[in-house]
């Protein structure tokens, strides 16, 4: 009876050991399941949209405490300072992040690569060339290529990779005996990455590098750009960002040329803040850019304003804007490109700047049916334009025929304050009219110095300067 229950105990016992056995052989091999991992595609030119779409990956696999996230990997490279951002996020991710590169990670996709924790590549990937160039594809300057180099070097030696085959990817002046040779740009091949530790495994799928890292039957969660991340790579694009600045700018400029504040103001200022926007969330706009686009803009409305002409103030402040919109438009790590698009994309916004804003001040001001944009004054027929042939001026269209008589050249006052466009008494006439140059007061002696029909162009006459003006009108405009 003994025997009987000391039999009993050791196969208990043998139980117990084995299903002990179950429970620890899965963590003893690295081996986890049932959890889910988070897949973030990085395809394509990387632009700076890219950024927010890796950082909402990385703090949603947190949040949901995930087994991983996996970065699919398929790019010839792109911007450096989007590069650098999604490297800074990767290296403080609360959660594993392992490379799968299918096919190629090339310049800024080298560095989003070897900042993971772990590298997995597929038969026939490549990895590496990561020098930076500009515009024109040439290597940018070595002050550039330096700064490139050691943060290779340091998500190198941050992952635990030999720093000097890092460095090699971006300088081809460093030599490696037996990969590469001084003069040639490094790039690596799945076994050549194998080899010298810049991959841990080769793999077919996702789900094999998983299985290589011992995830097993996790639940794959592929994330998707949002609407707010497409909209940002739409803003951030440099044909958009130009047009945003300039016809921002250009709204704003009407306002202040009108009395009032509407609907060109309202647009003016949601231009320029989608603009901010946009490269806020890319990490691209700081507030010093802000402060220096709202420093400009005030310096140009008190030379508008309060100023007449354009002097100091203006210029000063034009410089402020243009000046804030330009570091609006860099971010860390630029190369010689950035700057050259950055260049770029204010040039185009300058000559459109130009173009509108003579509209604006010519233009504009005299169309009947842009009543919002500048001070305006209804004027009946027969206001010194239409004259009877051999005869006094018509008060309407009756008493024969008529003929346009041109009034270059005539003088009066100003009936209303001229900021460009307002009303002038010329000849007992009231007519529509528009500066050469920026504000006169009402009350000041002007000449007519261009008259084009659809509008009459003048300027302030200086006391004692010719003949001697009308008396101004004692009745309001």
């Amino acid at each position: 009876m003994s025997a009987l229950r000391k039999a009993r105990r050791a196969l208990s016992a043998a139980l117990i050991v084995l299903g002990l056995l179950g429970l620890l052989v899965p963590t003893a091999l690295g081996q986890t399941s049932g959890g889910e991992v988070y897949v973030a595609t990085i395809d394509g030119t990387i632009d700076l949209g890219m950024t927010p779409y890796v950082k909402r990956t990385l703090s949603t696999a947190a949040e949901e405490r995930a087994e991983a996230v996996l970065l699919d990997i398929n790019t010839p490279g792109g911007r450096l300072d989007a590069a650098l951002s999604i490297k800074d996020a990767l290296l403080d991710a609360e959660v594993p992040v392992i490379a799968y590169v299918n096919r190629e990670a090339f310049s800024a996709g080298a560095l989003i690569a070897i900042s993971a924790n772990k590298i997995y590549m597929d038969e026939g990937g490549v990895i590496g060339a990561a020098t930076p160039v500009d515009q024109e594809g040439e290597a940018a300057s070595e002050k550039v290529i330096s700064a490139v180099r050691s943060d290779f070097r340091a998500v190198a030696e941050v992952r635990g990779r030999d720093p000097s085959i890092a460095e090699a990817m971006v300088d081809e002046s460093i030599a490696i005996d037996g990969l590469v040779e001084e003069g040639k740009l490094l790039t690596m091949t799945t076994s050549e990455a194998l080899q010298w530790g810049y991959a841990d495994g080769q793999a077919g799928t996702i789900e094999e590098a998983l299985e290589a890292e011992g995830i097993v039957n996790a639940e794959l969660v592929e994330v998707e750009y949002s609407l707010a991340e497409r909209f940002v790579r739409f803003l951030t694009n440099p044909v958009v960002a130009s047009l945003l600045i300039s016809l921002g700018f250009l709204g704003l400029l009407a306002e202040l040329t009108s009395p009032g504040f509407g609907v060109p103001g309202i647009a003016g200022i949601l231009l320029l803040a989608l603009f901010f926007w946009g490269g806020f969330l890319t990490e691209l706009s700081g507030w010093e850019g802000v402060a220096l686009v709202a420093i400009g803009l005030a310096l140009i409305a008190v030379e508008i304003i309060l100023i007449p002409g354009f002097g100091v103030a203006g210029i000063l402040g034009l410089i402020a804007f243009m000046a804030g919109l330009y570091i609006s438009l860099i971010g860390q790590g630029a190369t010689s490109g950035d700057f050259i698009r950055a260049g770029l994309v204010l040039t185009a916004s300058m000559i459109m700047i130009v173009v509108g804003a003579a509209a604006i001040l010519t233009v504009l001001p005299n169309r009947r049916g842009i009543g919002g944009l500048a001070l305006q004054t209804s004027l009946p027929r027969g206001s010194g334009l239409l004259t009877r042939l051999g005869g006094a001026p018509a008060a309407g269209t009756e008493g024969g025929p008529q003929v346009y008589v041109s009034l270059l050249g005539k003088r009066g006052v100003a009936v209303t304050v001229l900021h460009p466009a307002g009303v002038a008494q010329i000849d007992t006439q009231r007519v529509d009219v528009v500066s050469e140059g920026g504000y006169i007061e009402a009350g000041t002696p002007i000449e007519v110095i261009a008259d084009e029909e659809y509008r009459r162009v003048v300027r302030a006459v200086e006391p004692g300067d010719g003949q001697s003006p009308p008396e101004s009108p004692q009745d309001g405009p």
